[in-house]
Parts: C-alpha cells; sequence; structure tokens
C-alpha cells in the first residue's frame, strides 16, 4: 500500500488520489497527517507538502489548489517535462510539478466554472481552454503524467506493483435523425422538396432506393463481425424544433428502431436541445425512452454537446435518475477536453465533493471532423489513427461519436462509411 502523507486532507485530494492510483494504477493508498505513521510505514511513501518528515521518502512539493474551498483565477505558466506540457511548478521535489493539483484542475474543468466566453450554442468555447491555448489538447496528458510518474515513483520503489487497466474501443452513435426522407410525414417531403428537389428523394419515397440515412444493418454487421459492444444515444424529443429534428417517438418506426437495437446494444439518451432549457424535459424524454426498450436509461449524452458546468447541467442529469454521461468533450473540435482517456467521476466544485455520476470522454466526433476542422475522409482517417494509438500506448479508453448518416449513402459523405470500417478493422485486429 501506498501511504500519502499531506499536513491536512481535503475532498479534493481525496478524488485526485483516488483517481490516480486506485483507477489508474490500481494499487491501494492512504492519506495521512500523522507525521509519525508516516515516519514508521514501510513501505512506498510520498510526501505531499513542503515538510522534510522522511529521509528517502518520494517528494512533492504541494501547491495550495487542493487545500482550497473556493474557485479562484489560478496562476499557469506551462513549461516541458519528458517531451510534455506540465504546469503548477515546484522546486525541491523528486518531479518538477505538483501532479496531484494539476490532475485535479484538468479533471475537475476548473477552468470551466470561471469566467468564459461561450461559442454560438452557449457553450464552453474550447478557444477558452489551457489545453487548446498550450497545444496539448490532442493528448490525454493525465494519464501520461501518471505513467511517467509511475516509473519515477518505481526506481525509488521497486516493490511498487502497478495494475494498468486494459486498452478499450468502445463505438458510440448518435441517432439525431434517423431518416433522411422516410417516416417524415407528407408535409415535411413536400417541403424539403421544394426547398432542395431530388431524384433521390423521390426513389426513396417510392421505395426504389434505400434512404442514406439508413445505415443500421450495415453497422449491426461490422458489430457482429468485430465483437464490438457500441452504445447507441436516440433523441426522443416529443416536439421538432431548430435543433431537434429526429422522427418523433411515437411513430412506430421509432419505436421499433429503438426496440431492435435495445436487443442487442446499451441504449442511452441523448437529451433534447429543448431540455437544456427546462431541465423536467430531461426526466420526461428518459422516462420515455425507458419505456420504449422496457429498461432503466442511465446512460446519457447531451445532444450537440451542450451542458454547462456552472450552470448545473450535471446536477440536472444526476436529479434524473444519469449515472453515466458521454458528454465530457468539444462539439467544435475534436480532442481530449478534461485532457484524459479514461472514466472518471465528476467531481462538484460548488459543492466540494465528488459525485456518483461517472464520465466517459470522447476524443473524436464525425461532424467535428467534416464541419469543424474541414477535413477530408483520408485525413479523419489519419486523425482517428493519432488517437487509437496514444489510448492505447496509456491503457486508456478510445471512445468515439458516429452519426448514422456519415454511415450511410449520402452522396456528401462519400468515402466516411469506408474509412470508419477501414479503423475498425485496424483496432479490432490489433487489440
Amino acid at each position: 500500500m501506498v501511504l500519502i502523507y499531506s499536513h491536512t486532507t481535503s475532498p479534493r485530494l481525496q478524488y485526485t488520489c483516488n483517481f490516480i492510483f486506485k483507477e489508474l494504477l490500481g494499487v491501494d493508498f492512504s492519506i495521512t497527517i500523522d507525521s509519525e505513521a508516516f515516519k514508521n510505514h514501510a513501505g512506498i511513501c510520498i510526501n505531499y507538502s513542503d515538510l522534510a518528515i522522511k529521509p528517502g521518502a518520494f517528494r512533492i512539493n504541494a501547491i495550495s489548489l487542493l487545500f482550497e474551498e473556493h474557485i479562484q483565477l489560478q496562476a499557469i505558466n506551462c513549461f516541458e517535462v519528458n517531451g510534455n506540457k506540465a504546469f503548477f511548478r515546484i522546486e525541491g521535489s523528486d518531479i518538477p510539478f505538483d501532479i496531484f493539483a494539476a490532475t485535479f484542475f484538468l479533471l475537475s474543468r476548473y477552468e470551466e466554472y470561471l469566467p468564459h466566453t461561450t461559442d454560438m450554442y452557449g457553450r464552453f468555447a474550447h478557444e477558452n481552454s489551457l489545453a487548446f491555448k498550450e497545444g496539448f489538447l490532442s493528448l490525454p496528458l493525465v494519464n501520461i503524467w501518471v505513467k511517467d510518474f509511475a516509473a519515477e515513483v518505481k526506481k525509488k520503489y521497486s516493490m511498487f506493483n502497478i495494475q494498468y487497466s486494459i486498452f478499450r474501443f468502445v463505438p458510440t452513435y448518435d441517432i439525431d435523425i434517423a431518416f433522411s426522407y422516410k417516416h417524415k410525414g407528407f408535409v415535411r417531403n413536400i417541403g424539403g422538396f421544394i426547398k432542395h428537389p431530388s431524384v433521390e428523394r423521390m426513389k426513396v419515397l417510392l421505395g426504389m432506393q434505400k434512404d442514406p440515412f439508413d445505415s443500421y444493418s450495415w453497422l449491426n454487421a461490422l458489430h457482429q463481425q468485430n465483437k464490438l459492444e457500441p452504445i447507441y444515444f436516440f433523441l426522443v424529443a416529443e416536439k421538432n424544433g431548430q435543433y431537434d429534428k429526429n422522427i418523433l417517438p411515437h411513430k412506430d418506426i421509432m419505436w421499433q428502431l429503438i426496440r431492435n437495437h435495445a436487443k442487442k446494444y446499451t441504449i442511452g439518451i441523448h437529451p433534447s436541445w429543448q431540455s437544456g432549457d427546462d431541465p423536467a424535459l430531461l426526466k420526461k424524454e428518459k422516462d420515455l425512452l425507458s419505456g420504449m426498450i422496457e429498461k432503466d436509461i442511465n446512460v446519457s449524452r447531451q445532444h450537440y454537446i451542450r451542458f454547462n458546468l456552472s450552470t448545473g447541467g450535471y446536477q440536472h442529469l444526476m436529479e434524473a435518475g444519469i449515472g453515466h454521461d458521454h458528454s465530457m468533450g468539444y462539439g467544435s473540435i475534436n480532442g481530449f477536453r478534461a485532457s484524459v482517456a479514461s472514466s472518471f467521476f465528476w467531481y462538484d466544485l460548488k459543492n466540494e465533493k465528488q459525485t456518483g455520476l461517472r464520465l466517459h470522454p470522447f476524443c473524436f466526433m464525425d461532424a467535428n471532423s467534416f464541419y469543424e476542422q474541414n477535413y477530408s475522409a483520408a485525413q479523419a482517417y489519419e486523425e482517428l489513427l493519432q488517437y487509437y494509438k496514444i489510448c492505447k500506448e496509456v491503457n486508456g479508453t478510445l471512445i468515439t461519436i458516429w452519426h448514422n448518416n456519415f454511415l450511410g449513402t449520402d452522396k456528401k459523405l462519400v468515402g466516411w462509411r469506408e474509412i470508419y470500417e477501414r479503423f475498425v478493422g485496424v483496432v479490432s485486429r490489433e487489440s
């Protein structure tokens, strides 16, 4: 067991050590404020203080962040450690920065509680983030730090027995618009035809051609062939709006589509844009989806990745009975929003406590590559490989987001289905 000495303890310190030691390294730890017990401990000792208590103990001089009980602007200056960015520099320690404080800052999304500008959808703009400004958004920096930290501890304590997790690939899908033409009703199709006259629309409606957004059977075959366990997030808003445009849930085709997927895969709620302005709708949509599949729903991902930490977005999820959320990423750029490729519990900074809501960060979304980064299918494939490589190196979890329309036969998206199939094949062969 690892014994950590601190002059005092705190919920922030306990949360951070639990993530680093138990979740990432697979080792037991205990925090003590008893200097005599620390001196007499025969095992691995980490002194997280500026006191010289035990010669030979691993030393990390602590900054004040984990012992504060308020949210305030932090002085951050980045520098390089082992070829990667770090911050909260310290002197006279076995590592040159306070890894506990830096990890907490990134995991808690501390910067998102500070005054910031929002993007056109009212979200925390990725340009505000330290990761974007300092050029490490494409890296799971916390995982990298922890691996380097463990190696340094092992140099001092050869008996430090690390149990890293196994790399996992979790494909996920957002079903925002289940079909392009089919099942939308006469009025919507006539309106669509007037705006954009299309021979394809007529062929689909006459049953002469498959709907271009219908990629469901193709995906099912891909999952079975590669033994994948995907998660599908369905939008079930009971009325459509500017940002909610799915087939309405009371239609038989949506019931059938959702129930068929629930027989094979995990189903999650994709809370509508409308529910972001009315939290009562979130519970209503969750209960509706639960009734459709006759199973409890405790998994979610926000439509448009629309959530705001400082105004209670995650609190609303918990109140609705959600235990796992897959929204931790940006809807404007790919990368690691929390600088981590492992799931973690949400730390509620406003109430200073670890919650039971587990966050599952994604690093790649097809729409980000196509619409925001203006990537071709070939460029997106290389981007996927980059995220796969780094997640595997740090024993992390690679979560990707795809939409059914990207994997169908839409002429605007030629090549995207092929690169996804190719990528899945690479991951399956090598994992």
